[in-house]
């Protein structure tokens, strides 16, 4: 792994979101959404490079006010509802190769997670240098309760079966392995991966346990509400 990595951050902020309309310029607090993932990338001491990817107009001008160039418009066909997010950054780092920029890993940092700082952003980057794996990700850990060795599926009988497919089980939460889910707030995966492999995941997964007790991931109008309490509360600044 490159000694001084060039690490481009993507932030994708497509304008026709569902959940909450224009989420992405929508005022929380006294600034657009999107602002406070744009500050604390800016803030970062190791993102090589910043962009918004974006095939809207407003949110391109939003993002140049505060202070972020938006190098080319996203494709209207990428902009879709379920449009796959290797589909985006795909399409970026091949407009950038277009342009002769080139990059070793690429960072997507949500606008829908305002509350990353810029340290949690480099920690991310240390960690990943260190382990030299594919990708890292940022995880909060799964509750005892939520254990996959404690899930069960049901199948066309109405039977319940262990989801991750073990006979057994394990009947003390003392002795359950630790498991962590994706929290949406950091994506950091090697280029070769993406484009080689057309994964953002790769073979080899870090990660980042996050222990931002404000981190909240903006995907419906009761998260809304909990970040703009955030904000109010003055429990995060920007």
């Amino acid at each position: 792994m490159p000694l001084n990595m060039k690490i481009l951050a993507i932030i994708p902020a497509r304008g026709g979101s569902k959940g909450i309309h224009r989420k992405n310029v929508k005022q929380l607090g006294d600034k657009p959404l999107m602002a406070y993932t744009i500050q604390r990338a800016l803030e970062s001491k190791l993102i090589h490079t910043v962009m918004v990817s974006t095939e809207d107009r407003e949110i391109a001008s939003v993002a140049e006010q505060l202070g972020l160039k938006v190098p080319f418009m996203r494709p209207e066909r990428l902009a879709q509802d379920f449009t796959p997010s290797l589909d985006v950054v795909i399409n970026v780092l091949e407009t950038y190769k277009k342009h002769d920029k080139f990059f070793d890993a690429v960072m997507i940092l949500e606008p829908t997670n305002p509350f990353r700082t810029a340290n949690e952003i480099d920690e991310c980057i240390r960690i990943f240098k260190a382990k030299d794996s594919d990708s890292l990700i940022s995880v909060k850990e799964v509750p005892p309760q939520y254990n996959p060795h404690w899930v069960f599926e049901e199948n066309e009988d109405s039977i319940l079966h262990k989801a991750i497919g073990e006979n057994g089980i394990i009947a003390r939460r003392q002795i359950l392995p630790k498991a962590f889910a994706r929290d949406g707030s950091v994506y950091l995966t090697k280029v070769d991966v993406v484009l080689n492999q057309r994964s953002l995941f790769g073979e080899t997964i870090a990660y980042r346990l996050n222990d931002n007790p404000n981190q909240i991931n903006i995907d419906s109008i009761e998260d809304w509400k909990a970040a703009e309490k955030v904000v109010k509360q003055k429990l995060f600044s920007i």
